[in-house]
């Protein structure tokens, strides 16, 4: 397979499908992590809750150990953070694709979407499922990051916040969420640069993205290596300077915690 500049001028003939799939691209990876960032709250709170139903279990004064034991063990089940743990590391743990197709063809299989068009090419009913996959796929890695950035956060700052009579959802609101927000920035933004990448296995169902409309060029005009070079420049000309300006960004965080 050789490269010729004939057909790299052929392919750039394709400049407006190209310069489609672009717009795809990055308005999918917005929609992603604005919901899957929503997800990850969710989620990280529900990782963080104390929900133990059965908690007046380790009350029960036993002089069977193994009894309280089975006592204690049973008051430390947590169903809202066992769900959540079960939901993350069903994420983890599956595969992006398979992910998009149980999406697309079991939950969007039973429920039908308006079929209509957007800024004149996207397609509602194939870019919808796509998006709501990798929100999903999304919210489940950054609920971990949220975690940990809440977490990160002196618990000296909550009792202080608690002592002063300020009550929980108020401490989490004004005290640990604003602290936690600044540590997982670098973290959420990171994301978007992956899911640019990620987003284009979207196009095995036919969500029109950089990755479709190679396809597209490869059928139409029998072109095969210069297409997926006019791909590889569009995802380094969108990731390489978001890389950077998140560089730049956690510089200046650093800097400032620094004075």
């Amino acid at each position: 397979m050789t490269i010729s500049w004939g057909n790299l001028m052929r392919t750039l003939q394709y400049g407006d499908m190209f310069r489609q799939g672009l717009i795809v691209t990055i308005l999918l990876a917005v929609v992603t992590v604005f919901f899957g960032f929503f997800l990850a709250f969710g989620l990280a709170l529900m990782l963080l809750s104390d929900v133990r139903p059965f908690r007046h279990l380790e009350k029960i004064k036993t002089d069977d150990i193994n009894k309280k034991k089975r006592y204690d063990f049973i008051a430390r089940f947590n169903p809202v953070k066992l769900l959540a743990g079960a939901y993350v590391q069903f994420v983890r743990c599956t595969p992006m694709l398979v992910q998009i197709f149980l999406v697309y063809f079991v939950v969007f299989g039973i429920i039908t979407l308006p079929k209509f068009t957007f800024f004149g090419f996207i397609q509602f009913q194939r870019f919808f499922p796509a998006a709501v996959a990798m929100a999903l796929n999304s919210g489940g890695y950054m609920s971990d990051v949220i975690r940990g950035g809440i977490e990160g956060v002196d618990k000296g700052q909550t009792e202080a916040a608690r002592s002063l009579g300020m009550s929980k959802s108020q401490t989490m609101m004004k005290i640990i969420l604003p602290q936690a927000i600044k540590n997982i920035l670098p973290a959420v933004a990171n994301e978007f640069v992956t899911i640019i990448k990620e987003s284009s296995v979207c196009y095995t169902i036919g969500v029109q993205d950089i990755m479709f409309n190679v396809k597209s060029v490869q059928s139409a005009s029998f072109i095969i290596a210069e297409p997926l070079l006019m791909a590889t420049f569009l995802y380094f000309c969108l990731c390489f300077p978001t890389s950077k300006i998140i560089q730049y960004c956690e510089r200046r965080m650093r800097a400032s915690d620094k004075r």
